[in-house]
């Protein structure tokens, strides 16, 4: 088995034999000449097959290629100034090692249009156009950058579970699962874990993985089964100081991208720009007063809702030129109990979002470390202590001030390249009506 070759490999081998293995994109037939456009997972590459110039069978083996046949071509790569790339390949076998059935469901050109429900319903195919396999080389590159820069700062990848005994957020929008008889869950996000990680003595972790929420909405913004990166340190000041790792994270993914993904952003026919840090912060009693000027008071003591937070998002664009911002010191009374309120002002809570082109991508900040706290805000928000004293325990026995983030790795992705539906950059999205493939 060898590594699959790009365009740009085969153009510094010109003259020389190789191999290539792949999809038939297209087949042109001219008379005396055929062309078929072989597209693997680095690019599309011409073979000219020209009548006069190769064996009869071959020829015909050729003439009747369809779309979708996988193929394996020993040929020659010859300098073309015909050719869109400036070279193509000059077959001297082609082997079929698999066949397409016809008519194809989907169209992996993109020629014959087709909705998001018939691409999703037919993913497989869908993911062979170049423009959708971009899509998830990109959101690659993106985690690559995230980890690198995360390896690099000294944190180290922790496992934690996916199921788990109790609801770790509030609310009703958990799937419940039969685990040997027992009602579980799975989890909404990693947090309670990764802070019982730091309670063991590591002190900067990052989860990769998979998160759940079933919400009953079918907003192009809503995954019911979602991929989050989540970091967690200790011995932070406060909450800024998850913020400005999670800037300079954001930066080192774009930087991949923009490094690794030149081909990919070609075909997207995208060039995006590096983001400049920090990033802006505002906070909530900043944005009352926002929000009074612009004739739209928000009410105190409630969240923020996705109409408001995008039109603050245009005008903290105005000012400062960025799209993106912390929206930090969210109302205490709309936030989860390990979440650490501002001892002097117990009305918010050291709670940050982070904010792009008015779309929330992860939501983080600062929790509580104290015992007595934690309790205290548990029995607040109408919780019994019982069922969290496996959480609990752990914090009578020193626990550093710590904090973190939970940051949406598809939401980012179909943002930053300028895709309107979410589902469009998870690979198998589920939302309430797919649950296939």
């Amino acid at each position: 088995m060898q590594e699959p070759f790009s365009p740009a490999d085969l153009k510094a081998r010109i003259g020389r034999q190789v191999r290539l293995e792949g999809w038939v994109h297209d087949v042109r037939a001219l008379g005396g000449i055929s062309f078929v456009l072989l597209r693997n997972s680095r690019g599309v590459v011409q073979l000219a097959v020209p009548k006069k110039a190769v064996p009869p069978e071959l020829f015909a083996l050729v003439a009747g290629l369809h779309q979708e046949d996988v193929i394996s071509c020993l040929g020659e790569v010859k300098e073309s100034k015909a050719a869109r790339m400036g070279f193509e390949i000059l077959p001297a076998s082609v082997k079929v090692l698999a066949r397409a059935a016809t008519p194809l469901p989907l169209d992996p050109r993109g020629v014959t249009p087709a909705s998001l429900d018939t691409r999703l319903e037919w993913r497989s195919l869908e993911l062979r156009r170049p423009e959708t396999a971009a899509v998830f080389t990109i959101e690659n590159a993106l985690v690559q950058g995230f980890e690198d820069y995360l390896q690099g700062r000294g944190f180290i990848r922790a496992f934690t579970p996916s199921i788990i005994g109790g609801v770790s957020e509030g609310g009703s929008e958990v799937f419940k699962v039969d685990f040997y008889g027992k009602d579980a869950y799975l989890r909404q996000d990693p947090q309670l874990h990764r802070q019982l990680t730091i309670a063991g003595g590591f002190d900067r972790i990052y989860d990769l993985g998979s998160n759940w929420r079933a919400e009953l909405s079918h907003t192009p913004r809503h995954l019911s089964e979602h991929r989050t990166i989540a970091p967690e340190m200790g011995f932070i000041a406060d909450e800024r100081d998850t913020m400005r790792v999670e800037e300079e994270m954001v930066v080192h993914g774009v930087e991949n991208v923009i490094k690794r993904c030149r081909d990919e952003l070609a075909v997207l026919k995208l060039d995006p720009e590096l983001p400049r840090v920090p990033f802006p912060e505002v906070t909530f009693a900043e944005i009352y007063k926002t929000f009074d000027k612009l004739g739209r008071p928000l009410p105190r003591n409630q969240d923020i809702d996705d109409p408001s937070l995008r039109l603050l998002a245009g005008e903290v664009k105005k000012e400062t030129g960025s799209d993106f911002f912390f929206l930090n010191r969210f109302p205490s009374a709309v936030k989860p109990f390990y979440v650490m309120r501002v001892d002097d002002e117990p009305e918010y809570a050291r709670s940050v979002d982070l904010v792009y082109k008015g779309l929330e991508l992860s939501s983080g900040g600062q929790r509580e470390h104290r015992p007595d706290k934690i309790v205290s805000q548990i029995r607040e928000k109408g919780y019994s202590t019982e069922g969290l004293e496996w959480f609990i325990e752990p914090f009578r026995y020193g626990v550093p001030p710590h904090g973190g983030y939970s940051f949406g790795i598809e939401r980012f992705t179909s943002y930053l390249l300028g895709i309107e539906n979410v589902k469009e950059a998870a690979l198998f999205p589920r939302d309430p009506e797919r649950l296939q493939p």
